[in-house]
Parts: C-alpha cells; sequence; structure tokens
C-alpha cells in the first residue's frame, strides 16, 4: 500500500501547535518570540455586511455576529503564531478538524475553504487537510464562518464557508516577528516576518521552515465468504505507518496608493516545499476458521512525497467620490504540483513465494485561475448594492505508472493494472447582485447567484471523456431584527452546490493498499444543498450565549460504498445519494462560573436521515448525536492557570453503517515564572480516545476500520519573550488534537 493523497490514507501532518512532544515528560521546549517593533497592529475592519452586530469577547477568540457569518479574531491567539491553520480552525465552534486533518461544518465536510475570499489549489482535493496541518497560522487575522452564505460567495461547499483572513495593515514603519521551536524526535518550527508601511507604500515578507514526525496504525478487519469455497474468510490487515516531513515557506506582498490616493495596487506571492520520507510495515492475514490460516504476506514501503505549491494576486481598487462607493479588480492563480515515488518489497509466507520487488510513481498538478470584479454602491444611508462577475478555470492532470522488477536482473516491466493518465477541466462563469437595506430595527440581505459550469474529464489511456455544462441559480436572504442593544434575531438561508471533485470522477483503481481498495466514479452528479436557520444572541454583564436551529435538505449528496470483490479484498467508490436531510440546534454559552472559574460551552445537538435505498440500504436510516467543545479555566492566582477542555464528535451514519464517536480530553497548567517567561504543561489525548472506527454492513460482507493516532501526549515547556512582543502576546495553551 501506498499512503498517498488518492487512497484516502492521508498521513497527518502536524495538526498541533508546534513544538509538540511524544517521548516522555522530560523533554523540554525552548520557544523564543523576539524583537517585534513598531507599533501594535490595527484594528481589523468590519466586512460590509455588518449592519449591526452581537459582540463576544472571551478568554482566547473575539467573537463577531454579523447578519451572514460569524467572524472569530484569532491574531492575538497564541495558535495564530506558533500552530497552524488547523490549530486554529479546531477551536472554533461548528467547526471539527479530524486526524486526518478535514474539517467538516456542523458536521458535514462539503466545506469551501476561502483564503482571503479565494480558493486554494493547495486546499482542494484529497490532499487539503493535510495542508491545512502545515499552513503556518502566524498571519491569520481572523476567520469567517458562514453557514448560509451571500450572494457574493462562490456557491461550492454545501455545508457552507470557511473563510481565512491574513492580515493586511501592518503597523507604521518597521516592524519584525522571530520565533522558534525545539521538539522531540527531531522537530523543529522557525519562522520570521518583517513589514514595512510608510505614506503610500506597504510592503511585507515572511520565511519558516517546519520539520515534523509522525507515527499512526491503521487496521482493517473483512468477513466475507470465499468466492470459490464459499467458506467464511477473516481477512485482517495492519499498517505501521512512518513519517518525516520538512516544509520551507516563503510569502511577499506589495500595495501601494497611486496618486490620486483613492486608487491602490497590489501583489502577493507565496511559496511552499513539502515533502520527505514516508515508510510503513503492512501486513495481510486471512483465516478460513480459528487457526487456519490461508494466507500471510508482508509488505515494505518506503519513499518520498514532495510538493510544490505556489500562490500569486494581482488587485486594483478604486474608491469613488460617494463614500462606500468601490471597485474591485482581481488575478489569481493559485498552484500544486506532486510528485511521488516509493519501493515496495513484498514477501507471501502462506502460501510461500519468492519476495517480489515493485515500485509506483504519479504526479498530480492542480492549477486554479481567477479573474474578479466586483462593485459596491451606496443608494442611501440604509441601503446598498452590489453586484460582481467572477470567471474561474481549474486544470487537473493525474499520471500513475507502476513496475515489477525482476530481482535478479534488475529488469523494470511496467504494471498496466495501476497505469493511468486523466485530465480534467473546469470553467465556471459567475455573476451575482445582492442588496442590503435597514428599517427600524430590521436588516435584510438579499441575493441571487448565477453560475455556468462546463466540465471535461478524459482517461487519456483508453481515450474515454465525459462532458457536461449547466446552469444553476443560488438565492440567498439574510434577515435580523435586533431586540436591544445587546440580543437579536436572525434567520438565513442559500441554496449551495457541491461539484464532484475531478479525483473522484478519476475511475482508476487504486490498487497499493490490496485489502481496501479505492476509485473514481466518473457518472457523479453535484450535489445540491437548501438550508435554513433561525438564531438568537445575546451578550453583555460578562455572560453570552445563543441559539441556532438550522436545516439541511440535500439532494444527489456524495458518499463512500463498498464493495466486496473477494478473496479479502473490497473496492470503496463514490455515490449519490438520492436523499440526505441534517437538522440540529447549535448552543454556545461561556462566561464566569464562580470568581477565578470560567467555562465555555457549545455544540451541535444533531439529527441526520438519508436515503440509501437505490445503493442497496434497506430503506430510511436516521441518527442523532450530539457535537460538543467545552473548556474550564481556573485562576487560583494571577500568575497561574489550570485549564480542562473536552472535545467530541458523535457518531455519524453512513449508507452501509456508521462511524463512531470521537471523545478527546485535554488537561493543562500555565504559569508566569516572571514577567516576559512563562511554564506550560499539557497533557494532550489524555484517554487515547483519538481513534477513527468505520463499520459497514451488508448481506454479502462485514468491514471494520480504524485509524489511530499514537497516542497520549505529554508537553512541558517555556515560552520566553522580550521587547515590545511582550506587551502584545500573551502565552497560552497548546494541545496536540
Amino acid at each position: 500500500m501506498v499512503l498517498n493523497r488518492r487512497n484516502g490514507g492521508i498521513a497527518r501532518r502536524r495538526a498541533a501547535h508546534e513544538p509538540r512532544l511524544r517521548s516522555g515528560p522530560r523533554v523540554l521546549v525552548i520557544v523564543i518570540a523576539c524583537w517585534r517593533a513598531g507599533a501594535a497592529d490595527a484594528q481589523s475592519q468590519a466586512p460590509a455586511a455588518a449592519a449591526t452586530s452581537v459582540v463576544v469577547t472571551a478568554e482566547r477568540l473575539s467573537v463577531e455576529t454579523l447578519i451572514d457569518r460569524k467572524v472569530y479574531k484569532v491574531a492575538a491567539d497564541v495558535q495564530s503564531t506558533f500552530g497552524t491553520v488547523s490549530d486554529v480552525l479546531s477551536a472554533i465552534p461548528s467547526v471539527d478538524v479530524d486526524s486526518d486533518g478535514v474539517v467538516s461544518l456542523r458536521g458535514d465536510t462539503s466545506v469551501l475553504i476561502l483564503i482571503d475570499g479565494r480558493p486554494s489549489a493547495q486546499l482542494a482535493g484529497a490532499t487539503a487537510g493535510e495542508n491545512l496541518q502545515s499552513i503556518p497560522a502566524r498571519d491569520i487575522e481572523r476567520i469567517e464562518v458562514i453557514t448560509t452564505p451571500p450572494a457574493e460567495f462562490k456557491a461550492d461547499g454545501a455545508a457552507g464557508v470557511i473563510n481565512i483572513i491574513t492580515r493586511k495593515k501592518p503597523p507604521d514603519g518597521l516592524s519584525a516577528l522571530v520565533q522558534g521551536s525545539l521538539g522531540s524526535a527531531g522537530r523543529s518550527v522557525l519562522g520570521a516576518s518583517g513589514s514595512y508601511r510608510s505614506g503610500p507604500l506597504t510592503a511585507a515578507a515572511s520565511a519558516g521552515y517546519r520539520q515534523d514526525y509522525r507515527s499512526r496504525l491503521l487496521r482493517s478487519e473483512v468477513l466475507a465468504p470465499d468466492p470459490t469455497t464459499a467458506q467464511l474468510l477473516d481477512s485482517r490487515s495492519s499498517i505501521d505507518e512512518r513519517i518525516r516531513r520538512a516544509v520551507p515557506t516563503v510569502g511577499l506582498s506589495a500595495e501601494y496608493a497611486l496618486s490620486d490616493q483613492r486608487s491602490s495596487v497590489s501583489a502577493s506571492m507565496s511559496w511552499a516545499d513539502r515533502g520527505g520520507l514516508r515508510t510503513y510495515t503492512q501486513r495481510n492475514d486471512s483465516n478460513a476458521a480459528p487457526g487456519v490460516l490461508t494466507s500471510s504476506a508482508q509488505r515494505l514501503s518506503a519513499g518520498h512525497d514532495p510538493e510544490i505549491d505556489y500562490d500569486e494576486k494581482l488587485g486594483f481598487s478604486h474608491q469613488f467620490g460617494r463614500p462606500g462607493e468601490a471597485l474591485d479588480l482581481s488575478l489569481h492563480r493559485s498552484t500544486s504540483r506532486q510528485r511521488e515515488h516509493y519501493d515496495y518489497t513484498n514477501d507471501s509466507f502462506v502460501p510461500p513465494t519468492a519476495t517480489l520487488y515493485s515500485d509506483l510513481g504519479f504526479q498530480e498538478d492542480r492549477v486554479t485561475s481567477e479573474f474578479g470584479a466586483d462593485y459596491a454602491l451606496p443608494l442611501a444611508q440604509t441601503r446598498s448594492l452590489k453586484i460582481g462577475y467572477a470567471f474561474e478555470q481549474d486544470d487537473y492532470q493525474y499520471r500513475a505508472a507502476g513496475h515489477n522488477v525482476d530481482p535478479v536482473t534488475g529488469t523494470a516491466t511496467v504494471d498496466t493494472s495501476i497505469s493511468n493518465d486523466f485530465k480534467f477541466l473546469q470553467q465556471i462563469s459567475a455573476g451575482y447582485a445582492s442588496y442590503q437595506a435597514s428599517i427600524g430595527t430590521w436588516n435584510w440581505l438579499g441575493g441571487l447567484r448565477a453560475e455556468m459550469t462546463r466540465t471535461d474529464a478524459r482517461l487519456l489511456i483508453d481515450h474515454a471523456a465525459n462532458s457536461r455544462s449547466y446552469l444553476s441559480i443560488h438565492p440567498s436572504l439574510h434577515v435580523e431584527r435586533s431586540l436591544s442593544g445587546e440580543s437579536k434575531l436572525s434567520f438565513g438561508a442559500s441554496r449551495r452546490v457541491a461539484r464532484p471533485s475531478p479525483d473522484n470522477l478519476n475511475p482508476y483503481v487504486d490498487r497499493e493498499y490490496t485489502p481496501n481498495l479505492r476509485g473514481g466514479n466518473p457518472d457523479l452528479r453535484p450535489q445540491y444543498t437548501q438550508s435554513y436557520e433561525v438564531g438568537y444572541e445575546r451578550g453583555g454583564h460578562g455572560l453570552a450565549y445563543g441559539l441556532t436551529g438550522y436545516y439541511r435538505r440535500n439532494r444527489n449528496s456524495v458518499t463512500d460504498v463498498t464493495e466486496y470483490l473477494g478473496n479479502g479484498l473490497s473496492l470503496t467508490t463514490k455515490a449519490n445519494l438520492p436523499r440526505n436531510d441534517a437538522a440540529g440546534l447549535e448552543f454556545n454559552v461561556n462566561g464566569p462560573i464562580v470568581p477565578k472559574l470560567a467555562c465555555s460551552l457549545s455544540g451541535n445537538l444533531f439529527y441526520n436521515q438519508i436515503d440509501a435505498t437505490a445503493l442497496g440500504a434497506p430503506g430510511l436510516q436516521s441518527t442523532t448525536g450530539l457535537n460538543a467543545k467545552g473548556k474550564l479555566d481556573y485562576h487560583p492566582t494571577f500568575a497561574a492557570t489550570a485549564q480542562l477542555t473536552v472535545t467530541r464528535s458523535g457518531k455519524r451514519l453512513t449508507p452501509q453503517g456508521y462511524v463512531s464517536a470521537i471523545n478527546i480530553v485535554n488537561l493543562g497548567y500555565r504559569h508566569q515564572v516572571q514577567a516576559g517567561l512563562t511554564a506550560i504543561m499539557t497533557v494532550s489525548d489524555a484517554f487515547n480516545g483519538q481513534r477513527f472506527r468505520r463499520l459497514a454492513t451488508t448481506p454479502t460482507f462485514m468491514e471494520e476500520y480504524q485509524r489511530t493516532v499514537r497516542g497520549r501526549i505529554l508537553y512541558a515547556g517555556l515560552v520566553y519573550s522580550f521587547g515590545s512582543s511582550k506587551k502584545d502576546k500573551q502565552a497560552n495553551f497548546e494541545y496536540d488534537p
């Protein structure tokens, strides 16, 4: 097996705040944050849709509720200094991040993740979770969670949009920040950033280097009859995987105000190189009865998985004479290129055979090119109009080639069963209009977006082609009413689409992980989702709380379906569900319980129903569950803080079974030793709860799959700051989720 991006066995990047300790309680990590000159960061501006808002300031996150989104300001959180994007997302209500970095919103993984309102190739497809766990979060200013997105956003993402906003306005003058950490097993993180702002020119540069080590265990068991003898076979597989990875990054940006002071031009670029050594040991065994071994084999793998990502943007902005009237033009190109190669040593013990040698190399290229034009026109003091046009082109190509190597002569013979050459082109032309108005205590935002999509998928090895063209209309509506200065009611509705990703359309069957094969489905249709929600928010007097009820109806949602092939082999592909409904009640509350003890609690009490009769399942299936996050902060003295956090992801339905619940408990203690010096100790996953377990049951077979990330982690470290940075930054807890 090759645990590459296509077969669902994506190796975890560091989903935790660096540094992390895995090798015992006596390992000490020194985190040095040094010189940061200049004034504090400028206040960020609220989005245009913010007519009224309820602001909640907790110990770690400042939350602002706008008419169409919730905004979590994280620039002052230590996670945004030392951690990754995945770390920041995992702390936000309604958002869950699993052990592979896959993000879900209200339990649905069909999420559109944007950076500054634009898609990125490195956050598309199967590599998105891995890359989120390696992108540094130090430049994030805020994160917008949009469950019923307005018309200005691309209609992708059936569950909603997560928009990651980076810092745009550095302090005046010259400023700089240098940070670093050391960890066990050769882990390390280094980073430096600087900015200059004077007159019409603003410029910034950053560079970083992250070195990581990962270890995890995968197990699967399939019970099914032998196709020849009809005897029940118990086929088991285990994989012990180890990954070392280095991630250097560079970023540059500049903005220049033209002579009229109403126009500005901007440019930015970023580069990242992700890759390293990936090895595993795989064991496959089958039993016809207890103690009767029918087959036993082992595979050793070693290889490298480099990926290079580029991102370039050009922008022009013009402010007209009327306040609030503006035109924005943008060009954006995002590129992700993978070049991976693995060598295998294959041994069969039962029946005994000679050692076989093989290899696999593949290339995966993604390029997203965009043009956007947005025009905002205020019509009156309480009314405004926004219109825009966007064009996006997505280019994708996947090539795979495998060989069997003669152990005596070294001659390599092409293995046609794992050879593949697939190309995909998608073009989306979109236009939108939105109108916002306020009357007394009422505020509303309505919009309409139309998207014309053209796709062309080609399997070049046999010249098969599949082309489509379709028009989709996406209305949205948001209404809110202020009940007082501290509370309000809100309503939101939108129609979204989840277009099949090109790797899911590729019919290629990935055979590296022999017990559990994976393949695409060229006949997948887009999923359409209609979402509704009603909410109540209240804040003030040290206590804040909110309730949101939602309903989501999906048509042609995409799901995994597993088929038993015999001889212990199963094939998992993608299929459309005719019906998949979800409803729930979200809640959040935070504030003091008693002096020195504060609590923060958020959760999603959900109901899910699916109709998989077209896929062979009997009738409707439904489940209820609870996703929740809770935190207790105890401050016995001014210098000391103890913390307990609990995270629960509830059981989820699949067409053939379910994915079990996951519960994680973290503990932490912080002590301010002296000015600028803080001691921190944390225990991550105290009860070893980070186990992903999926069960599938059909009339012909039963399969259980489990993925365990090792393991319980004790962290002890020091944080030392000096210069102006110690006025800006406060040490906080960091967990390895």
